[in-house]
């Protein structure tokens, strides 16, 4: 497997062909002074500080790595390690990313801040919004999809851009989002490089993360990018079908997914599911985090590159696994994460015994909780 360099994007925000900016005159501006703001804030020590402490003494981290001994002994394969970042405030690696805009859009004095959420799968987090006072709209369009709302998110940036930002959760969109949400995610990977080094004195064999637009994976891999023997590997939703509609795997070709060709969507250009004219396919997963038609751009290159494999697992084996680690470890994850939990449980008996592997638990499994309950 090829090594390269950790990479940053270009000028022009590309990783490789993929990435860019493909967006309405009207953002272009909004777009160039993110880029810019984010630049003085890297460039800022203050900044890094108070992000840092925020991650501390707000979110909670450092999260454990933690030995999974048991489903080690269950599996009979390597020893694998969890990266705990379902054990942060709020549940899930997304906040690491909430902060750090969070503390960019003071800095740029906006008042208002948008996002999109899945509202029917995540009606929990949906009540827990509001709760805490933000405003939630519902989408009525399309397939009322994750797709749908980020149009809509979108739309309402391009309509409020003087006092409005829009915090894209993952690494999508237009430059300079997969960047930020990038740069704002790669803790995950820093601090499992540091205690994986402290438990087993050695790097590990494989990376194991759920793939949906890309964040959490990409924040797992990207400390290892230049180590070439760590082998990398993404989870996509495999669904329940592999035609065209019936799953959400861009980067899964070679497992028989179909519908998968570079285009543009939302801003960028990277690997879309579409339909034999061009149109932006419809998608299925069990997890609503899964369940997008486009993938990172970075992604889409470290495909190309050869330096991850992408693979996908059905909607069946990710809540089997879900109840495997539930019932194993007694940790009830994400349906994200169960993805990357089945892929795990597939390769584990071809793996050797003293391989290490790191899976990113990247959330837990409060908000699936209505879904878990039908097949449990």
């Amino acid at each position: 497997m090829s090594s390269v360099a950790q990479p940053v994007p270009d000028s022009r925000g590309r990783y490789g062909p993929y990435g860019g900016r493909y967006v309405p005159e009207t953002l272009m501006a909004p777009l160039e002074e993110l880029e810019q703001a984010y630049a003085y804030a890297q460039a800022d020590p203050k900044f890094r500080t108070e992000l840092d402490s925020l991650l501390h003494n707000f979110a909670g981290r450092p999260t454990p790595l933690q030995f999974a001994s048991r489903l080690t002994e269950h599996l009979g394969g390597p020893r694998i390690y969890l990266k705990r970042e379902d054990l942060l405030h709020t549940g899930a690696h997304k906040i690491n990313n909430c902060l750090g805009q969070g503390l960019l859009i003071t800095r740029m004095g906006k008042s208002r801040v948008i996002a999109e959420k899945d509202m029917e799968r995540q009606r929990l987090n949906v009540f827990r919004m509001r709760l805490l006072g933000a405003e939630v709209i519902g989408v009525d369009s399309g397939s009322r999809t994750l797709k749908d709302a980020i149009n809509e998110a979108m739309r309402d940036w391009v309509t409020n851009v003087h006092t409005s930002h829009y915090l894209l959760g993952s690494v999508l969109g237009a430059h300079p989002y997969p960047q930020i949400v990038r740069d704002f995610q790669k803790v995950i990977g820093e601090e499992a490089r540091t205690q994986i080094l402290q438990a087993e004195g050695r790097l590990p064999d494989h990376l194991i993360a759920c793939v949906g637009g890309g964040s959490n994976s990409i924040g797992l891999f990207h400390a290892f990018l230049g180590d070439a023997p760590v082998k990398m590997l993404g989870v996509e939703a495999g669904g329940r079908g592999k035609s065209l509609g019936e799953h959400a795997a861009r980067l899964a070709a070679a497992s028989g997914f179909t519908g998968a060709r570079p285009g543009v969507l939302q801003g960028t250009y990277t690997y879309l599911l579409q339909t034999s004219d061009g149109q932006i396919s419809t998608t299925h997963s069990v997890s609503a985090g899964l369940d997008y038609p486009g993938v990172g751009p970075e992604h889409a290159w470290l495909a190309e590159q050869r330096r991850a494999e992408y693979t996908a697992v059905s909607d069946d084996e990710a809540i089997q696994a879900a109840k495997t680690l539930a019932h194993i470890e007694g940790i009830i994850p994400a349906l994200e994460s169960a993805h990357a939990i089945a892929e795990l449980i597939r390769r584990a008996p071809k793996m050797k015994k003293d391989e290490i592997v790191i899976l990113n638990l990247s959330g837990r499994g409060d908000k699936d909780m209505e879904t878990l309950s039908r097949y449990v």
